[in-house]
């Protein structure tokens, strides 16, 4: 295995491990990385960075295992008619919303694939600029009517988180800032939001990681570089978690997509001409 690739597998799990507790794409910065600076053509760009995603869902799992098990020891007593009261609301929001992102990203997945395919990659950097402007249009947005109260999820907030953490899956679209400004918007608290999402995120981004390894095998590097991607991933996920939590309460992280979809923007209308 060359060196320079194993330098690009530990930048990608920085960037990866860094990023996906931020209401910023990981995914496209990943993607962009890949594309600007390893010559990846963008449909292998956004793959590798599907898949990548399975690093910090490692880290989120280790993470939050205590929740996890908090979550399992309701499932003996989970009835449909009691779907969403107060005990059984958490287990029935996550299964639900994963249900709900499962179908939709799968649909994204398959127009991504035309989508990237179609794209040079001037216009591929530039459509990953947009969507970040979009999400931090929608942070701010939540910044500004979101009033908190609410304590449990129910079914309208699966369905909805659900359908933004499936749209997520376009390279530029954040997760994270998606999925905790709907929530935000439907009243819930932002400590309640961050462990809602983050804790949605681990069965998302193994399934997206699968996604992937089944439909095309590993893409952009050897199997080796990518053990090396995602194990990097996983440590400065777990790592950092903590203190990145802490910094998105008291920066507005909307105004940082906006910025750095429109530098994207940019570059990628300098990359057409």
């Amino acid at each position: 295995m060359q060196v320079d690739e194993t330098v690009v597998a530990v930048i990608l799990g920085l960037v990866q491990g860094a990023l996906e507790w931020l209401p910023v794409s990981s995914e496209g910065t990943v993607a962009l990385v890949l594309t600007l600076f390893a010559g990846e053509a963008p449909v292998v760009a956004t793959r590798f960075a599907l898949f990548l995603h399975s690093g910090t869902a490692i880290a989120a799992t280790v993470f939050y295992r205590s929740d996890i098990v908090a979550l399992l020891r309701t499932l003996p007593d989970w009835q449909p008619r009691a779907a969403f009261d107060d005990e059984s609301a958490s287990l029935s929001f996550y299964v639900l919303a994963t249900l709900v992102s499962g179908v939709v990203g799968i649909s994204m997945y398959l127009t991504l694939a035309e989508l990237a395919s179609e794209l040079a990659g001037g216009g591929f950097v530039a459509l990953i600029g947009a969507l970040l402007v979009g999400t931090g249009l929608i942070q701010r947005t939540a910044e500004q009517r979101g009033h908190g109260g609410r304590e449990s999820p129910d079914a309208v907030d699966a369905l909805l988180v659900g359908v933004m953490q499936g749209l997520a899956l376009l390279p530029g679209v954040s997760r994270s800032g998606t999925t905790v400004s709907a929530l935000l918007l439907r009243g819930h608290e932002g400590e309640a939001t961050l462990r809602l999402s983050f804790l949605l995120s681990i069965p998302a981004s193994l399934g997206a990681g699968l996604l992937v390894v089944v439909d095309e095998g590993v893409p952009a590097v050897s199997p080796e570089a990518a053990m090396i991607a995602i194990g990097v991933s996983a440590v400065v996920g777990f790592l950092t978690v903590s203190a990145l939590v802490a910094v998105v309460r008291r920066v507005a992280f909307w105004g940082v997509c906006v910025g750095f979809g429109a530098l994207a923007i940019l570059g990628g209308a300098l990359l057409v001409v």
